[in-house]
């Protein structure tokens, strides 16, 4: 069984940043990549960002320029820096991993899935 355990979620003000981290196993970051999706209520899940295992990374073309990946291998972490953000970025953010090809940008294609973490972002 996978387990993924994100982290890192808070209340922001407009322009602040945040790190939220996806904590794994080996053989989860070792093999298959890992994506974060966000979900507001009522909205379907939204594709955020995604670290193929060979560590190649895709963006939602809405945080491309604000959100960045980076993968601690020594401790099985995805990292999500979150720059400028925005009270539109409010949302539960997750990380998902599973068999899914890149960019991986559809949330059914994924098997397993964390509990998930808030962030608020204030105007």
């Amino acid at each position: 069984q996978v387990r993924l355990v994100e982290s890192g979620g808070g209340l922001v003000q407009a322009g602040d940043s945040l790190r939220l981290s996806c904590a794994g196993d080996a053989r989860t970051f070792g093999v298959y990549g890992v994506a974060w999706f966000r979900q507001v209520p009522g909205k379907e899940r939204e594709f955020v960002a995604r670290m193929s295992w060979v560590g190649n990374t895709f963006y939602a073309d809405s945080v491309k320029d604000r959100f960045a990946l980076s993968r601690d291998n020594a401790k099985n972490t995805l990292y999500l820096l979150m720059n400028n953000l925005k009270p539109g970025d409010t949302a539960v953010y997750y990380c998902a991993t599973g068999r899914v090809g890149s960019p991986g940008r559809n949330w059914t294609e994924y098997d397993y899935w964390g509990q998930g973490t808030q962030v608020t972002v204030s105007s």
